[in-house]
């Protein structure tokens, strides 16, 4: 990648509906190469998707949980298994492998704290191979980033 290639990724993290006309113009290219360059980002995988941001209060959700795991046992099968179930669980927005203490990090929305034990009863106490579960609550935000620092 090259700087005109950062200055896209960087315009679209800010603004995903940008028209290819108003990109090229504020990237400083004519739309046919950008629009060029803008694709093959995606076809190399480096532009996932696009995607709207919604605000997980105003949709239901308004608990974030930090969910920190760690596994009774690191055999293969335990370890893919439960990673396949956490990727079929929706309220999970987001599950990180870690070093250190705990196995996994995960991010969890909730509609409540009844909502939360419940998902953690019945959801998570189902998943086989978990040795422990920590939990935190959010209770704000000080900062949400959705775009990679400029380059």
């Amino acid at each position: 990648m090259d700087k005109k290639d950062f200055q896209i990724l960087h315009q679209l993290q800010q603004d995903g509906r940008l028209s290819n006309q108003d990109l090229a113009q504020r990237v400083n290219l004519s739309p046919s190469p950008c629009l060029r360059r803008v694709r093959q980002l995606e076809e190399r995988g480096i532009i996932r998707g696009y995607t709207a941001i919604v605000d997980p209060e105003a949709y239901g959700y308004p608990l974030t949980v930090f969910v920190r795991i760690t596994l009774a046992r690191h055999d293969t099968a335990t370890v893919a298994e439960f990673e396949r179930r956490v990727r079929a669980i929706d309220e999970i927005m987001d599950c990180f492998l870690m070093t250190g203490q705990r196995d996994y990090l995960m991010r969890v929305v909730a509609d409540s704290l009844a909502g939360y034990e419940r998902f953690v009863r019945d959801v998570i106490h189902a998943i086989p191979g978990i040795a422990s579960i920590d939990t935190s609550f959010a209770y704000g935000v000080v900062k949400r980033a959705r775009a990679l620092p400029a380059r």
